[in-house]
């Protein structure tokens, strides 16, 4: 007999609680731990409650959360959908596709569900201008969105059993994400792929009414599916891991719904996924304050189309070029204190296509100077190749500084006329402190989708994103946003 919610509750609640310092972003790795025993029921636990949290279960700030998070991702999967990227995989992936169930964004091609949830997630995430949770730095609408989409055209879903699934879904992932950062991350996985499948499966098997046996194994198939390596940034791969993070989902959810079996702790036991993938295990992050504690109220959107660790850089160089309108030939050097994880991750001197600009601190702080902007176009190739940026990128001069930590940056332009500009960032916008606002992204919606769908068609849907909750079938989103 399965133990009620209460007593699962209960016993999660009695899990130990390791110290993360979660409160910023890309926080350091904890000391090891003594190894203590598996804790018991962290998988069971987290299906029963996922199988009985309702939409009227979320307070008012989560959903409207959960909206802004489908708004922006709509649109960023909308401004992806013609990349070279996504032309690829629809024509590889194309001879090999079931029905055609569901819509690509931007597109007037149909895939079925699987193919459709894996093309939209890779559009989705191309541009690297996609959510972020900042305590982990996966991006958890791609899985969960791309594949929740994908199965309301599939069967009838209302906009407030998507708003529930999606929100669902992102915790999910964040919570398994935090039980685990930053060591998994650490050792080269990606986690928006690792942890977004379990986002996925969440999700889809919400919608597909599983109960909570089946969602068990759900959870376990999603487990034994994590797709994601960083060394993948810079290029197409890094793309494939949301989309097939959707699709491994929706792919495990449709087998435990026919009783198709996995472990019933995949998530905790010794040789499960946790364990296997990390040598930090935190599971009171999965459990603990279930249905009170909402990571994704923390969910955060992109003003800059890069790598979250280079916005602080942008967000400075921006304000200086524009406070004191700042030419790149009036500049002799630009200096950045920084977190060590700015170069780590986007130490790339010389990129030579727009996406690995995505993940060059030098590109991102003299295209911001140049243009003033940090936008699609400004990680182009076009703009990774233009002289007077590739003159200027050289002139930019990162040090890793004690004391600065990930979000914050210490920027200081010297002009050839021996003036020195100075902007300290302590939270860029797009952060948790510093919100975009739902004007800004409109704004960044638009931008997008310009040139994709119509101007009529993009109000019609970032009208519809808003109104989800009200809406009697979520699949008009996708139906609006597809190309003539």
């Amino acid at each position: 007999m399965h133990a009620d919610r209460r007593t699962l509750l209960q016993a999660a609640a009695a899990l130990p609680l390791a110290t993360t310092g979660a409160s910023a972003a890309f926080a350091q790795a904890p000391a090891a731990a003594p190894a203590a025993a598996p804790p018991k029921e962290v998988t069971r636990a987290l299906a029963h409650y996922l199988v009985t949290a309702g939409y009227d279960d979320l307070p008012a700030n989560v959903r409207k959360e959960g909206v802004r998070t489908l708004l922006n991702w709509v649109g960023v999967a909308i401004g992806g959908s013609r990349h070279e990227t996504v032309d690829i995989a629809v024509a590889a992936l194309g001879p090999f596709s079931g029905p055609q169930q569901a819509s690509l964004f931007g597109r007037h091609e149909r895939f079925d569900i699987m193919n459709a949830a894996f093309i939209n997630g890779v559009s989705s995430h191309i541009f690297d201008y996609d959510d972020t949770h900042l305590k982990t730095i996966i991006h958890p609408a791609g899985p969960v969105a791309s594949a929740i989409l994908a199965v309301s055209e599939m069967q009838a879903v209302s906009g407030k059993e998507l708003l529930n699934a999606l929100v669902l879904g992102v915790e999910t992932e964040c919570r398994i994400g935090n039980a685990v950062y930053p060591n998994h991350y650490d050792v080269g996985w990606h986690i928006t792929g690792t942890a977004g499948v379990f986002g996925s499966v969440a999700a889809a098997g919400k919608l597909l009414k599983l109960n909570e046996q089946q969602m068990t194994w759900a959870l376990g198939l999603a487990a034994s599916q994590p797709v994601g390596l960083r060394e993948s940034f810079g290029s197409m791969n890094k793309s494939f891991n949301p989309g097939r993070a959707a699709a491994n989902g929706i792919f495990a959810a449709i087998l435990a719904s026919k009783n198709f079996t996995s472990s019933d702790a995949m998530i905790e036991a010794k040789r499960g996924w946790a364990n296997t993938i990390s040598t930090k295990q935190d599971y009171r992050e999965i459990l603990g304050d279930l249905g009170k504690r909402y990571e994704a109220a923390l969910n955060t959107y992109k003003p800059f189309a890069c790598g979250i660790v280079m916005h602080p850089a942008i967000d400075a160089a921006i304000q200086l070029r524009n406070e004191s309108k700042l030419a790149a030939d009036q500049i002799e050097r630009v200096d950045l204190k920084v977190h060590p994880l700015v170069l780590e991750l986007t130490g790339k001197k010389t990129p030579h296509q727009g996406l690995e600009g995505k993940f060059s601190i030098y590109h991102a702080v003299a295209v911001a100077i140049v243009e003033g902007a940090g936008g699609e176009k400004q990680f182009s190739d076009r703009a990774v190749t233009d002289p007077t940026v590739v003159a200027l990128r050289g002139k930019v001069v990162p040090v890793i500084t004690p004391g600065i930590k990930p979000e914050q940056v210490d920027l200081t332009i010297v002009l050839k006329d021996g003036r020195k500009l100075n902007r300290y960032i302590e939270h860029a916008i797009g952060s948790v402190e510093v919100p975009m606002t739902d004007k800004q992204l409109e704004t960044k919606f638009s931008d997008l989708a310009d040139g994709i769908i119509s101007a009529a068609a993009i109000r019609r849907v970032m009208d519809a994103c808003w109104n989800v909750e009200n809406l009697p079938n979520a699949a008009d989103i996708t139906k609006m946003s597809v190309s003539a």
